[in-house]
């Protein structure tokens, strides 16, 4: 199968073209320097240099593609758009990554006592109302003969396997302790997030692409932790006793910006992935978070 893959350089896209050559398929990927077009092709994947702004080369793409997979924006509506008009009646699998945080609110590092499933009605937060609304005009896109399918990733964790190794959440909060010498979170660290091994997480989207029907919307967890239970394992890793430190969202704002430190870092996220259990049979296996933090690939030597 030959698939075009936006985000071929990140941390999802480069462990998902990775997965997805060792099983066979070719993939060509999106990247928008020289630079990563060669760190790329040395994993195998061809280069194709452009950005999400090209509408013109990614519909060229997704025609030539058997499937398109999308795991570099989970909001550029332009980019979405001209990969549903090119692929059109075409019956092709168009995977798009979302990401758990559509659930999540402003809950200032507090815990809120309320988890979902794929079949669980919400109200997004104002920051994530254009992102639910592309996700449900995606899915919209099978009245079109488009086999559109989601996968939405609760706080994904350990060593990618492409050109970016690391993830965003866990390895913030790594530095930042680093940094203050202290491991911090938002308020009391109450509030929880699911969490999926990015070794799982790949399979899922092999999985998806292979098996899911048209219209399919997955979650993917692995089960969950508290900010300050994440906190707490890094300060273990880190010999700082294991204590952690409150810190306000204001200055979680300094370091990590606005929108991250309310509607990711200081949100509360609790996903269950119930429908890609027991549709596709997805079995993740790999360390926990707390496992992969304390004596993983965060694990100082």
């Amino acid at each position: 199968m030959n698939i075009f893959l936006t985000g071929a350089s990140g941390y999802i896209g480069g462990s998902v073209a990775v997965h997805f050559l060792e099983n066979g398929f070719s993939v060509r990927g999106l990247v928008r320097t020289e630079e990563k077009a060669s760190l790329v092709r040395a994993r195998g994947v061809e280069p194709v240099i452009g950005s999400l702004d090209d509408g013109a080369l990614l519909k060229r793409e997704a025609i030539a593609a058997d499937a398109v997979v999308n795991t570099a924006s989970a909001d550029h509506r332009p980019a979405v758009e001209a990969f549903l008009e090119a692929l059109s009646g075409s019956g092709k699998t168009f995977l798009h990554t979302s990401g758990s945080s559509i659930v999540g609110q402003r809950d200032q590092g507090r815990y809120r006592d309320v988890e979902f499933d794929e079949d669980t009605p919400f109200e997004p937060s104002p920051a994530r109302m254009a992102r639910v609304a592309l996700n449900r005009d995606i899915l919209a896109s099978t009245e079109n003969g488009i086999c559109p399918v989601i996968i939405a990733p609760s706080l994904i964790y350990g060593a990618g396997l492409g050109v970016n190794p690391d993830s965003m959440q866990v390895p913030w909060l790594i530095d930042l302790a680093r940094c203050t010498g202290g491991a911090r979170h938002i308020g009391p660290g109450t509030n929880v997030w699911s969490n999926v091994h990015i070794q799982d997480l790949v399979g899922l989207y092999f999985m998806a692409l292979n098996h899911a029907p048209a219209g399919a919307f997955y979650y993917a967890e692995n089960g969950e932790s508290t900010m300050r239970d994440v906190c707490g394992a890094i300060s273990e890793m880190l010999d700082f006793g294991g204590e952690t430190v409150e810190m306000p969202v204001s200055e979680a704002a300094e370091h990590w910006g606005d929108g991250p430190a309310n509607d990711t870092m200081g949100s509360n996220s609790r996903v269950r992935a119930v429908r890609a259990r027991n549709e596709l049979g997805w079995a993740p296996s790999a360390p926990s978070l707390i496992e992969e933090i304390k004596s993983g690939c965060y694990a100082v030597a």
